[in-house]
């Protein structure tokens, strides 16, 4: 990989206002740079996550400590114009409550008091196509939950031995499949916020207790349904 391009492309696309081309690049380095060697550079090999890794380990072995923070969360790049594919997808946008269209990823960021970085990222990809009942036509959907991911990226977080003590993220995120991973798989303490209408159960029993009440107020308003638990 061509570090100093790279870079270069990056600082391209962080700050240019309008259209990102590989002509526009050239154009801004007065021709020093083809837009014939842009274009081999992103059409050479498929960048990923492991490709981010080998360029941060060295600064993360360098500013991680035992209390550090994996902040995970998820992001959509907008692309309005472009066709629809396996990345550029609809995704429901919960900042604007409605669906859009563009680019689903979600990213991992390392933080502690030495400083913040990118540490891995996964891009939403739907795969699949399955048929809407609903809309009457055809729908992409990915074959990997975006719960899945996360645990999927801390496992790898995990695996690079990257040292952490917390990790935080959104109520998209909060699951119980997610807080148990965490905190019995991963062995690292979290902070996820939960929705209002969500009861927390700090021992079995406290469990058991909300369950009956449940199980109780289902048996007096839909006899039929708790029957169905029963057997």
């Amino acid at each position: 990989m061509n570090r100093e391009l790279l870079e270069l492309y990056s600082d391209y696309l962080l700050s240019s206002f309008s259209y990102t081309m590989a002509t526009g690049l050239s154009i801004m380095t007065e021709g020093e740079i083809s837009h014939d060697k842009v274009t081999r550079f992103l059409s050479e090999s498929d960048f990923s996550s492991k490709d981010l890794w080998k360029m941060v380990k060295p600064t993360i072995r360098k500013i991680q400590s035992e209390d550090g923070i994996i902040a995970i969360d998820d992001t959509i790049e907008e692309k309005p114009y472009t066709e629809e594919n396996e990345i550029v997808n609809w995704y429901h946008d919960h900042t604007k409550g409605r669906s859009v269209k563009g680019i689903n990823l979600l990213s991992a960021l390392y933080i502690n008091d030495k400083g913040k970085i990118s540490l891995n990222y996964s891009i939403v990809k739907k795969t699949k196509t399955v048929y809407d009942e609903k809309k009457g036509k055809d729908k992409r959907v990915s074959e990997v939950t975006k719960n899945q991911k996360y645990q999927q990226m801390l496992n790898q977080i995990i695996k690079n031995k990257v040292e952490f003590k917390y990790i935080v993220n959104d109520v998209w995120y909060a699951s119980a499949a997610n807080m148990v991973h965490v905190k019995k798989k991963l062995k690292k303490e979290f902070i996820m916020p939960i929705k209002t209408n969500r009861k927390v159960a700090f021992s079995r029993k406290n469990k058991n207790y909300f369950n009956s009440i449940i199980f109780f107020t289902v048996k007096k308003l839909f006899p039929l349904l708790a029957l169905a638990l029963i057997e």
